[in-house]
């Protein structure tokens, strides 16, 4: 599903202009926030460095800086972040609740792509999986290979994955290029390769909803 730009009005309109909502995302969804709201005049994407999933507990107060910065001067009418939970164990969403602010729904980017009821379902058919978005399937090399050391001690992958059965890639646009980085990917591993096509999944829904919310709660304009 993509989010469909609403029509133009049939006259000028003499107001103020329309509040914009801003998107909160994580770097790694950077390039899907862009396509899925390139071209909404109302919604307005900023994101934090993909580098905080390396120390998750960090995003929490990374994402309330934001969204305390971005309510100065009250330029947006709402904001809503392109987290899942990632990995904070519940502290996201504490902040959140603080802010009343709302996030992508599930645990992590896996379960929103793929949807909550298939990924469970996958899951459950094979727990020893590895997954990869395109953002992963992209980077591998950096973050994964290099990341954890793989290239300069080979001696880690097994470490690392030797417990692993299946690398599954969740991929968004379907590209051959990034189908070939995947399938490369399970192959250094040595894990057989499932490809599953999600589309932007729960990401795309979760911000068309957001954008048809009426406007600010009391909390959304008040600078803690």
């Amino acid at each position: 599903m993509s989010v469909v730009p609403p029509p133009e009005a049939e006259s000028i309109p003499t107001g103020p202009p329309t509040p914009r909502l801003l998107v909160i995302g994580c770097g790694a969804l950077a390039r899907e926030l862009v396509a899925l709201t390139g071209r909404l005049p109302d919604v307005e994407v900023t994101c934090l460095p993909p580098s905080l999933h390396d120390r998750p507990g960090g995003i929490p107060g990374a994402v309330r800086e934001k969204i305390r910065a971005a309510r100065v001067g009250g330029r947006y009418s709402g904001i809503f972040v392109a987290y899942a939970d990632c990995g904070t164990g519940g502290l996201l969403d504490r902040v959140l609740e603080d802010e009343s602010v709302e996030r992508l729904p599930g645990a992590h980017c896996y379960e929103f792509f793929a949807g909550r009821e298939d990924f469970a379902r996958l899951a459950e058919d094979e727990p020893a999986t590895f997954w990869l978005t395109d953002f992963l399937a992209r980077n591998f090399q950096r973050l994964v290979i290099e990341g954890l050391g793989i290239d300069r001690h080979p001696e880690l992958q097994a470490l690392y994955f030797g417990n692993y059965r299946r690398l599954v890639y969740l991929s968004q646009t379907g590209g051959p290029e990034l189908l070939a980085l995947a399938r490369g990917a399970a192959d250094t591993l040595r894990l057989a390769f499932e490809h599953r096509h999600t589309g932007y999944g729960e990401l795309a829904t979760s911000i068309a909803a957001a954008l048809t919310r009426p406007g600010p709660r009391p909390a959304d304009t008040v600078v803690a």
